[in-house]
């Protein structure tokens, strides 16, 4: 079996995802997607990988690892290594197609048949407009529908967290503290500005006490000493864990933060490749290392710095608020990933547009999901999608 053809596909509508899909000679169809910058991932898709994978076995997953990156981008989560996460991804689709086998099965099987999940608070189009990270992309402006839990988590958290609850769904994370963050660049919080940040965290503890854990995400936003202050004034709400609270470029500030509080701290989304991965797991000081298949080289590496973290006996999560593929590649990883413990949702993305792109999503009952029947990921590009006015394609072949 040979790879024919590479192609790539993008939607005005989403203007951060990019899918890529691997054509072979058998008819097989192989499906990935990265996430953020797809125009620079696209091009070293077609520009760099192409004319290296076309014309080879898509099977031989571990063999083409070197050839995808080339001389730079062999660490962060830069173009480079999304592109190679994508194409990953659609390597272990096409084995599973090829095999008739769940990817979950392939990476040696389940330890789990479901995995728990926690709600990430965001609304229908969070992150959607424009590719930036910030408030002015929170997608406040519009109501879609039932879901709309970040305009919940800032205005109705007591509210939020028990409709959680009645779909079983026992953990959630907000993120309440951005606006300050931009306001002073990261360098500082007024206690007005606190009192208002942690006002969402007393309304679900006086609503539901400890039936909800509560993550907050600061979205590496912050300085050292602000940072410090935010997780201490969080330790009376016992949160889950606190996740990214400075810039991921500096390893002993991230340690200071997390050894100047009680509340655990959750770290890794944004980086890339196990190299990077190294240096936080083995800071004794980190609670959760959090992986974006999408993001740190696909399900070959995300396997590889989950059994290193594993051998420092520290758990991994998987994250999701990116696409439906990446949510469905991180369920296989996490029913089969022995330290994996939770998998993060986005109801509204879940039961909203995810559906709209693809068939088969994995499964999410009671606040528990698994994997979707049939081999490989075991969904597939909506088979309409060519005809929306907004689809574009690029295609690599061998001539």
């Amino acid at each position: 079996m040979k790879i024919i053809a590479i192609d790539t596909i993008r939607l005005d509508e989403f203007p951060n995802i990019l899918w890529v899909q691997l054509h072979t000679d058998e008819g097989l169809v192989g499906l990935g997607e990265s996430f953020y910058g797809p125009g620079a991932t696209e091009a070293h898709i077609h520009e760099t990988i192409a004319p290296y994978l076309l014309g080879q076995d898509p099977l031989q997953i571990e063999a083409h690892q070197a050839h995808m990156i080339g001389y730079l981008g062999f660490a962060g989560a830069g173009a480079e290594m999304r592109a190679k996460s994508a194409v990953d991804i659609a390597l272990w689709d096409l084995w599973g197609r090829a095999t008739n086998q769940p990817i979950h099965q392939l990476l040696g099987g389940r330890v789990r048949d479901d995995i728990r999940v926690y709600n990430t608070c965001a609304g229908y189009r969070y992150v959607r407009a424009k590719p930036v990270q910030g408030t002015a992309n929170f997608g406040l402006d519009t109501h879609e529908g039932p879901y709309e839990d970040l305009d919940a988590f800032l205005h109705n958290a007591d509210e939020l967290a028990q409709s959680l609850l009645e779909m079983d769904i026992r953990a959630m994370k907000i993120w309440p503290f951005d606006y300050a963050a931009e306001a002073s660049s990261g360098q500082y919080i007024s206690k007005a500005d606190l009192k208002t940040a942690l006002a969402p965290f007393e309304k679900i503890r006086a609503a539901v006490g400890d039936r909800m854990e509560i993550m907050a995400e600061l979205h590496s936003m912050w300085n050292r000493p602000t940072a410090v202050k935010i997780a201490r004034a969080l330790e009376e709400f016992e949160p889950h864990w606190i996740e990214d609270p400075v810039f991921m470029d500096h390893v002993d500030s991230l340690d200071a933060v997390a050894r100047a509080t009680k509340a655990p701290i959750a770290v890794g989304e944004t980086l890339g490749g196990k190299a990077d991965f190294r240096s936080l797991i083995g800071l004794d000081s980190l609670s959760v290392i959090i992986l974006d298949l999408t993001w740190c080289g696909g399900l070959t590496e995300a396997r590889k710095i989950a059994a290193m973290a594993d051998s420092f006996h520290v758990p991994v999560a998987a994250h999701d608020c990116t696409g439906p593929v990446a949510l469905t590649a991180a369920v296989h990883f996490a029913l089969h990933t022995r330290n994996c413990y939770i998998q993060e949702v986005v109801r509204a993305f879940y039961y909203g547009w995810y559906g709209e792109l693809v068939t088969n999503l994995p499964p999410l009952q009671k606040g528990m999901i698994t994997a979707p029947d049939g081999p490989g990921l075991g969904i597939a590009l909506q088979p309409d999608l060519h005809k929306r006015p907004d689809y574009r394609i690029r295609r690599s072949t061998p001539d």
